[in-house]
């Protein structure tokens, strides 16, 4: 077993504890088989094969895909000292966040993001000007559902670094989805792409990878 696979695993876990497969009306044991291609072979990685491998190791987000779990009701799904997280925006508004052109997520119903932050180097700075210091720096900005997983598997970011935009989605009114602490819980909103907040970053990771790419 890898850091890597053990790590997925034990984000499995606590989507399971959370009740992700209800959200995606399947059992537990189905959920959990949907992610043991892309697990298996993170526990058969060769290590010494490049340098993506050799960064492969607890610093990766587990992310079940929109098509398996839609990220309205995922929110309510995160806490932060027993104070759930929430949002005021309708369903159908979260639902408009769509990845744009060049970070759509890999083929499967889960994918791995390789070396998440929370985007603290780009703090109070408009999302569109944010988004061109990522690209020049060979980063990818997170979408929403991979915003979510970091609230889900590490709210604690949100004490210990900052809230963050989630610049590899948009709505088609030009809004990207932000997550930042409020009321003492995770909250979901929305910010426009020319706003700056002193206390949102803009998250970014280095890769993503599905089940293909490890074969």
């Amino acid at each position: 077993m890898s850091i890597a696979s053990d790590e997925a695993r034990k984000q499995l876990d606590r989507l399971v504890a959370l009740g992700y497969p209800d959200v995606a009306d399947i059992s537990a044991a189905a959920f959990r088989a949907l992610a043991r291609p892309l697990i298996t072979a993170l526990e058969h990685c060769d290590p010494d094969s490049d340098d993506l491998q050799r960064r492969l190791g607890a610093n990766i987000l587990l992310i079940p895909t929109r098509e398996l779990v839609s990220p309205e009701s995922l929110i309510a799904r995160t806490s932060i000292n027993r104070m759930a997280g929430f949002t005021t925006m309708p369903p159908r508004d979260i639902a408009s966040f769509l990845p744009q052109d060049g970070f759509e997520p890999p083929e499967g119903p889960f994918y791995l993001v390789v070396e998440p932050h929370t985007g603290t180097c780009y703090i109070n700075r408009e999302p569109d000007v944010a988004r061109k210091l990522i690209d020049s720096d060979e980063r990818t900005p997170l979408t929403l559902e991979e915003g979510l997983a970091i609230a889900t598997q590490h709210p604690e970011w949100l004490l210990e670094k900052n809230g963050f935009n989630l610049l590899g989605s948009r709505s088609a009114d030009g809004r990207v989805p932000s997550i930042w602490m409020s009321q003492n819980a995770p909250r979901l909103g929305a910010v426009w792409p020319n706003s700056r907040h002193t206390w949102l970053g803009n998250a970014y990771c280095m890769s993503r990878r599905g089940v293909s790419l490890f074969r």
